[in-house]
């Protein structure tokens, strides 16, 4: 589904998945629930849309509606542009 939005690929992580597009880290992926930052950017989008904390201790974050393609697609592609690429790590 999500392959119009470009590169995808997913990483393990603390039991759950760090779903990533074009390198940047878009979706958490909890207990079959994906979830997207809660981003100025996306508010109009995601107003009607559910929230939650994916893990404990996590910032609120929206739940991304993945049976609606158009519109995940749209808020993938919105909130891509806002999020930062990852740090390189230092060895």
């Amino acid at each position: 589904m999500l392959a119009p939005s470009g590169e995808i690929h997913s990483r393990k992580m603390m039991g759950d998945y760090i779903v990533y597009v074009n390198e940047k880290c878009v979706i958490t992926a909890c207990d079959n629930i994906a979830y997207v930052k809660k981003l100025p950017c996306i508010a109009g989008l995601m107003a009607d849309a559910k929230y939650g904390c994916p893990y404990t201790g996590a910032k609120e974050a929206y739940i991304l509606d993945l049976e609606d393609a158009p519109k995940s697609l749209k808020v993938i592609e919105t909130i891509w542009e806002y999020l930062p690429f990852p740090k390189s790590k230092k060895q």
